[in-house]
Formats: C-alpha cells, sequence, structure tokens
C-alpha cells in the first residue's frame, strides 16, 4: 500500500500532477500562468477561490511567482481539489500561520460521496495542536520548520476527489500555500479508502474511558492515531491501557495494552520527548496541572485488521496517594487515521469553534 523505492525503476502509466495556487486543478502545462490583474483567472473563479495576485510580481509578470497562496474569507469553505478519477494522492503539503491550527478544517470527499471521510483540523491532522508547532519526523506525516506540514497517507479515488478547508476564525486568514501530489490512472486501485476522525472531550468525565475511534462498520485496517492531552491534575498521567475492541468484541477487547508511553513506543514516563518514524511524543515533559503533550502512533508495518467493526479507546490514569490508581479528568482530543470500505457511517458532529478552541 505505501510502496517502495522500487517503484522507482519501473516505467508506470500513471500521469503526475500536481495542484497548487498557481495551477489549482492541476492541469498538464497549465501552471503559472497567473497574471498581475483584477481579473481572476477563469480556473481560479471556477474553483471558488477568492482571487488576488503577487504586486510584487508586478514588474516581472506572468511566470514569477504571481499567485502563490490563497487567501480565506472569514467563514468560508474553500475548494483546494476538485478532480475526476481514477487517481490517488500521493502527497500534501501546506503550511499556514500556526494560531490558526485548531481555526481551520480539512475535510476530503472520495467518489462523489456527500459526507466526508476526513473531517479534521488542520493542525491534528498533521500531528500539530497544542498552540504549538513542532517538527515530526514520521513516515506518513512530516513537521519541517517552521512550520512545513507534509503527509504521504496514499489515498486512493476511483471517480472523484475533493478537498476542502473551511475557515472558522472570524478574521480572514492570509498566506495559505499548499500542493496536492497526486496520480491520474487507468484504474482504480486499491480496496478501500484513507479517512481520518477527529475528536474531543474536555473534561473527561471520572471513570470513563477516551474514545478514539467508534462506530466503524466495514471491513479495513486501522493505521494509527494522534493524541493532545492537557493534564487538570499533577503528576504523571499515562498509566492507561490503549484497548482495540475488533468485529464481535463486546466488554473484552482483542488487543490490551500495558501503558500510554508503551503503546507510543517509550517506557518508563518517556522522560523526554522523541519523533521516529512510526511512533512519537514529540512535544510535552512537563507532569503539572496545564501541561499540554503530544503522541503519534503510525500502524504502517502493524496495520490492525477489521472485518466487520472496530472500536479503540485509551484510559485515562493517573497516581493518587497510598500508590493508588486516580481515573483522571483531562482534556484529550484525538485523530484516527484508518482506511475502510465505502459507503461509511457519517462522523459525529465536528465540534463548533468553542468546542475546539485550546486555552
Amino acid at each position: 500500500m505505501f510502496g517502495t523505492f522500487d517503484s522507482l525503476m519501473n516505467f508506470s502509466n500513471a500521469r503526475t500532477r500536481v495542484i497548487t495556487a498557481e495551477n489549482v486543478y492541476g492541469e498538464p502545462g497549465r501552471g503559472g500562468m497567473a497574471e498581475v490583474s483584477d481579473i481572476p483567472q477563469p480556473e481560479v473563479a471556477r474553483i471558488g477561490q477568492l482571487w488576488e495576485n503577487n504586486r510584487c510580481a508586478r514588474e516581472l509578470g506572468q511566470k514569477w511567482k504571481v499567485r502563490p497562496c490563497i487567501t480565506l474569507a472569514p467563514g468560508s469553505v474553500n475548494t483546494l481539489m476538485d478532480v475526476d478519477g481514477p487517481g490517488c494522492i500521493r502527497h500534501i503539503w501546506i503550511t499556514v500561520n500556526g494560531k490558526y491550527l485548531r481555526d481551520l478544517v480539512l475535510r476530503m470527499y472520495w467518489n462523489g460521496e456527500s459526507v466526508p471521510s476526513v473531517e479534521v483540523p488542520v493542525g491534528d491532522f498533521f500531528c500539530n495542536a497544542c498552540k504549538h508547532t513542532t517538527e515530526v519526523r514520521a513516515i506518513p506525516i512530516s513537521v519541517n520548520p517552521t512550520n512545513g506540514m507534509n503527509c504521504y497517507f496514499p489515498m486512493p479515488f476511483a471517480t472523484h476527489a475533493r478537498i476542502t478547508i473551511e475557515n472558522l476564525a472570524e478574521e480572514e486568514v492570509k498566506g495559505v500555500y499548499y500542493a496536492i501530489s497526486f496520480e491520474e490512472l487507468d484504474a482504480p486501485v486499491g480496496d478501500c479508502c484513507f479517512h481520518a476522525r477527529f475528536n474531543r472531550t474536555n473534561p473527561l468525565v471520572y471513570g470513563d474511558d477516551y474514545v478514539i475511534l467508534d462506530g466503524v462498520e466495514g471491513r479495513g485496517n486501522f493505521a494509527g492515531c494522534y493524541l493532545t492531552w492537557q493534564q487538570n491534575n499533577d503528576g504523571w498521567w499515562g498509566e492507561g491501557e490503549v484497548k482495540m475492541f475488533i468485529d464481535g468484541d463486546t466488554e473484552f477487547p482483542t488487543v490490551c495494552g500495558t501503558g500510554t508511553e508503551d503503546y507510543f513506543g517509550g517506557a518508563w514516563c518517556f522522560q523526554k520527548t522523541f519523533s521516529s518514524p512510526f511512533l512519537g511524543y514529540p512535544f510535552g515533559g512537563e507532569n503539572r496541572t496545564g501541561a499540554r503533550h503530544s503522541l503519534y502512533r503510525f500502524h504502517l508495518l502493524d496495520p490492525v485488521r477489521f472485518r466487520e467493526k472496530l472500536k479503540v479507546t485509551i484510559q485515562a490514569i493517573g497516581w493518587r496517594s497510598d500508590g493508588r490508581y486516580l481515573p483522571l479528568q483531562d482534556d484529550i482530543s484525538s485523530v484516527a487515521y484508518f482506511y475502510q470500505s465505502e459507503p461509511h457511517k457519517p462522523f459525529p458532529a465536528l465540534p463548533d469553534r468553542n468546542g475546539l478552541e485550546i486555552i
């Protein structure tokens, strides 16, 4: 599914296309055609984006970085990709001012569906959501200086792909740069489609498990998750076990971990941050009330297979007096990345801007 360098040794009938603000449909031979003019390009008007051009190019004109980025109006939904298939997205790069990471929402729709298969705030999708940006050195998600956010999850589509970005802020967001690399194919590839679902519980009810993913019906593969965790108690917060209820599981899961830091590839309370190809704790370190932590694990070499249903949870456990566990009431949010057959069940409604805000 994720390919290897070996593919570079062979010819392919796939046609490479790249969508940017300079070529909004990724059409062959039509990149960099914007002119310094008050009249928008026809394709920009057709896709519905605001028209602005780079006055820095006024002496140079066409071909000279006239439209490298877009502006998002307050409360607007903007189309980034709208192409017919068959095809497969291979890489997405986005950068934007870090203060808007929870104000911008990515949605992805495959094959003409009316409900999104991906609905996640931009920062969370790229493993950055704690009112900061930090480097991530994972294989499917890479975040580099300064706030260059990259995704390498393959995203196949049979008939159509549409990606939108919504601006929940009460102000316009300038300087939204993006590049979406995809292949035009002769025939569809893959048995299932890429999905990503956001969740947040603030605060977690005392004694409840936090739900990373639930309500999945169909056949597919769980590909990993990203968590943002804000403490409401002092002390170590990561004693909880990850549990995966697969297909017919009811009270007891098939997969039961041994601790939060264990599932994310560390041990003994982490002691320091790290970022590696499949697992990471790229932000955190302090164990006190108000501290924030970021964690990711990607199941690329060890996907969790399900044939009918899947539910993924994590316990929130700290320590209280006399060596006793303390069920935590922390602020936890997550992104679940998975592939599944279509159609999929619609996701629960995304929280509004107040419900997303990190304070």
